[in-house]
């Protein structure tokens, strides 16, 4: 009998928000990790301690990347195995100014957007 593991195995927290890092830190299963990817210059809190210490979740820090990691994103992203357009917005490039105002007020609620020649 194998046992079933409820939560996730690895969250991230790439806008380095407090309640985003809270979110993903209560979806994680026994043994999950925390990747912390956003980078704020504000201390990092945990506000569920016991039950994080008891179920043994962990936090783990990530800055930067390798150049071949985009390459693999592309690679999945061609391949049908990743979908960014649910959180992706295309921008005209001359709307640049628009688009930087929609990430400082996080008007619309902005993941990713990009902007097109």
């Amino acid at each position: 009998m194998t046992e079933r593991r409820l939560g996730l195995d690895f969250a991230f927290d790439c806008a380095g928000v407090p309640a985003v890092r809270e979110q993903a830190a209560s979806v994680l299963g026994m043994g999950g990790s925390l990747i912390v990817v956003g980078i704020t210059p504000k201390p990092l809190t945990i506000t569920e301690g016991l039950t994080f210490s008891y179920v043994q979740k962990q936090v783990r820090g990530h800055y930067g990347g390798f150049p071949e990691s985009v390459s693999e994103l592309v690679r999945l992203t061609a391949a049908g195995r990743l979908d960014l357009a649910p959180s992706t917005d295309h921008i005209p490039l001359v709307d640049a100014a628009d688009a930087v105002s929609r990430l400082q007020n996080k008007t619309g609620d902005p993941i990713r957007l990009i902007l097109v020649p």
